[in-house]
């Protein structure tokens, strides 16, 4: 299940089934955390789909959701707002502005009616397959789905995004929950980031060495080599500290490599979330060195 259309399709007929098991959905779409709910113990009136950012949690959060209603058999595509936690952060003034609610979207709705609406389908079923149509009984393809589906994960993406770069902002102070997966995200998708094509993990008897590399004087967050000169290259990341220490703790980690693997050409790497001027300018002083910034959805791109 790789489209939107077929994940909805088994997951609005399961929804009119007893089975709460929800094991066999992608745990992942567009880069977002996926969750699926049909309830607990016993069928939920509205089983749901939600889409979340990593510091996000459907009980604690905002994001894009589905919400089947089953008695009313409709499917709302809305600005989810979590109904356990209120959450310190929400939709930006645009979307709660110029979306009504589902409460007036909907009589009465058993749960959620103080998310906003984006979408509403009908589904009927054709045999197998699930198909939708508007509130004035127009069919909806496929691909307007998989599009109207797009469209608020972008949106939800960017407006995170933007969060991230706001100090004050609770997504930003979040990003420490983000910084504990960092390191072990990059290790496990190595090939897929920028360092994979340029460095590569240490190994020794099949063991790996590279991740939390032990010093005399602690552990580098990543100790990778070069593939074209060998040299050794400190990958350090931004966890909840200053910029100054940032940058103070790779270059002694740089020289103890310089020293103890008589490495004169030892590379520094810095991966944060995001970039402020003190480590701009420490950066430049800091010779082969390089700076990465990651996203909120973690794909790692250059800091130029």
């Amino acid at each position: 299940m790789n489209k939107i259309s077929e994940i909805l399709n088994l997951f609005i007929q399961q929804s009119k089934t007893d089975n709460l098991k929800w094991s066999s959905y992608p745990k992942e779409y567009l880069d977002l955390n996926m969750k699926v709910s049909f309830g607990q113990g016993v069928p939920a009136r509205v089983s749901w789909i939600s889409f979340l950012a990593p510091e996000m949690q459907t009980s604690n959060g905002f994001y894009p959701v589905y919400l089947f209603y089953k008695k009313e058999n409709k499917l709302i595509l809305a600005y989810g707002i979590s109904e356990t936690s209120e959450y310190p952060q929400t939709w930006p003034e645009e979307v709660v502005s110029s979306h009504k609610k589902i409460s007036e979207h909907i009589n009465n709705p058993p749960r959620y009616g103080d998310s906003f609406l984006f979408k509403s389908y009908i589904p009927n079923n054709a045999s197998d397959n699930v198909e939708f149509t508007s509130e004035d009984n127009q069919k909806i393809s496929n691909s307007d789905v998989e599009n109207d589906l797009l469209q608020i994960i972008n949106s939800y993406k960017k407006f995170v995004s933007m969060e991230i770069k706001n100090e004050e902002s609770p997504i930003s102070q979040g990003l420490f929950y983000m910084e504990k997966q960092l390191e072990d995200f990059i290790i496990a998708n190595w090939d897929k980031t920028e360092f994979g094509k340029k460095y590569d993990l240490i190994y020794e008897d099949g063991v790996l060495l590279s991740q939390q590399y032990p010093t005399t004087i602690g552990k580098i967050d990543i100790l990778a080599i070069d593939k074209k000169t060998k040299n050794h290259v400190v990958i350090e990341l931004k966890k909840n500290q200053t910029s100054d220490d940032t940058v103070g703790q790779l270059s002694r980690y740089m020289g103890w490599i310089k020293e103890h693997k008589k490495d004169e050409g030892v590379k520094g790497i810095i991966v944060a979330g995001k970039f402020d001027e003190k480590l701009k300018y420490a950066k430049t002083m800091l010779q082969n060195s390089e700076a990465f910034l990651y996203e909120v959805d973690f794909k790692i791109k250059e800091y130029k």
